[in-house]
């Protein structure tokens, strides 16, 4: 994983809104975003989520309600997030936390046509055999 880009905007602030299930980031520019759990979950540059390379990502569903159960710091340049699925691997990086909150409507125009391409619901379950075969890396 790439290190941060010089000069680009560090959190100076990260809540986690549990009721709500977003994560609140201000940064060192003045941005502020709500990034919503499922968002999270769905982009989460983890191996499992994202594959090995372009055309590997393995489409995310009924993440609609997963919460964060804990956060663990990594380095000065990332947070590591557990969620409630169990799915704990994605290092987000400061970048990436940016990336997500400053893109959510492309991103979610994204997975909504991802979703409709595959012909599968938002809400559904994941099947069995992408559970079964995205062991940790």
């Amino acid at each position: 994983m790439a290190g941060l880009k010089n000069g680009a905007p560090l959190p100076q602030d990260i809540t986690v809104h549990s009721q709500s299930r977003v994560l609140e980031v201000s940064f060192s520019d003045g941005a502020s975003f709500r990034i919503p759990f499922e968002l999270m979950r769905v982009y989460s540059p983890s191996a499992e989520v994202a594959g090995h390379g372009p055309g590997q990502e393995v489409l995310q569903t009924g993440k609609r309600d997963v919460t964060l159960t804990g956060i663990e710091p990594v380095g000065n340049y990332a947070i590591q997030p557990a969620f409630s699925d169990g799915h704990d691997s994605g290092i987000f990086s400061w970048d990436y936390l940016y990336f997500l909150g400053s893109q959510q409507d492309k991103l979610w125009s994204d997975y909504e046509a991802r979703l409709q391409a595959a012909g599968v619901a938002r809400d559904a379950p994941m099947p069995e055999k992408a559970a079964a075969s995205c062991g940790h890396h």
